[in-house]
């Protein structure tokens, strides 16, 4: 690796992004507003996306990454109908598959899911990881109209819970409704960020954890489990009040903290921040704090990935906790 270590440790990153060229087309074809949304980030590699070989190994080793989990780039196949979301999401999964299987050190994959149809989706996940080895799947917040704590999106829950998959949920950009009426208006250089890194991701996944919470999921899969990034996309920073007001709805059965600490993971996903990380800290616990560097959107070059865990004020026991023991231990029993 490419930068002196505190200790010998294992890094393992849960948010690394590719492409296949089949869903890259399948956005090309798809005129609609919604299809592939905010991929142009500044300083973002895109063209990496595509790089499954020794390009990418190389970079995990200058970062100090030991292993990345694989997963399709936001918003993989949801914003597709389902007859082509169905086999695209396969197709991709199997393309993982083959990647872990020649790379079994230094990557594993999360699978992507057809959610425009919940019971073929439910089907893929129990495919991907009884079949394919994957180690749970990633969803991209809403599909359409459609939330996470949506009833029609029950299969997918149970499947997840019947294998103690976790899925990790990852930001996508906001409805054409939503950027026109809350984030457009400064500029042709701000508006895409506005709705996308700069806010509009966090808010957006942040409250689809919340349509979870509120809507009783975990009330239902008790053993889900469920990481999420951006050191809680906004959510960790409002718990408190979000605790106080949602105990007035009789909604859920435990406080709002319960399912923050025994349902929720959560990951930097390349945000360095040692601030943000000790309110995580606080808030979950250092048992439910995970790793990502959000590649090839983040520069996580010459160390950094490392180096930010390296000056964590962590113990050696604590600093492999969150670089990989955590991820192991919510995974063992899928591998």
């Amino acid at each position: 690796m490419a930068t002196d270590r505190v200790s010998d440790y294992r890094i393992v990153a849960l948010e690394e992004h590719l492409l296949t060229a089949e869903i890259a087309q399948a956005w090309a074809a798809d005129a609609g507003p919604d299809t592939a949304r905010g991929m142009a980030i500044p300083g973002a590699q895109p063209e990496k996306l595509f790089d499954l070989g020794r390009a990418r190994i190389a970079d995990m080793d200058d970062q100090g990454v030991d292993v990345q989990v694989l997963s399709v780039t936001t918003p993989g196949v949801q914003n597709l109908d389902a007859a082509m979301a169905v086999p695209l999401a396969a197709a991709a999964n199997d393309t993982v598959a083959e990647v872990v299987a020649e790379h079994p050190d230094r990557f594993d994959g999360l699978a992507t899911l057809p959610t425009p149809d919940p019971r073929a989706a439910a089907d893929e996940l129990r495919r991907a990881v009884s079949e394919k080895g994957h180690l749970g799947a990633m969803i991209y917040g809403r599909t359409g109209a459609m939330h996470l704590g949506d009833p029609a999106m029950e299969p997918i829950w149970s499947a997840a819970a019947q294998l103690r998959a976790p899925v990790v949920l990852h930001p996508q950009t906001p409805t054409a409704a939503v950027r026109d009426a809350y984030y457009s208006g400064i500029g042709p250089d701000v508006d895409p960020l506005f709705s996308g890194p700069l806010i509009g991701w966090h808010y957006e996944t942040g409250i689809e954890l919340l349509h979870m919470i509120f809507g009783g999921v975990f009330d239902r899969h008790p053993e889900l489990q469920v990481v999420v990034g951006h050191w809680g996309e906004a959510v960790l920073f409002y718990a408190d009040r979000i605790g106080s007001v949602g105990a007035l709805t009789g909604a859920t059965r435990h406080p709002f903290e319960h399912y923050l600490t025994h349902n929720v993971l959560v990951m930097g996903s390349g945000i360095f921040s040692q601030r943000a990380f000790r309110w995580t800290r606080e808030v979950v616990g250092i048992d439910r704090i995970v790793y990502a560097t959000d590649y090839p959107y983040v520069d996580a070059s010459a160390g950094a990935a490392r180096r930010f865990l390296d000056d964590a004020d962590l113990t050696p026991d604590e600093r492999v906790q969150v670089a990989s023991g955590n991820w192991d231990r919510i995974t063992r029993h899928l591998r």
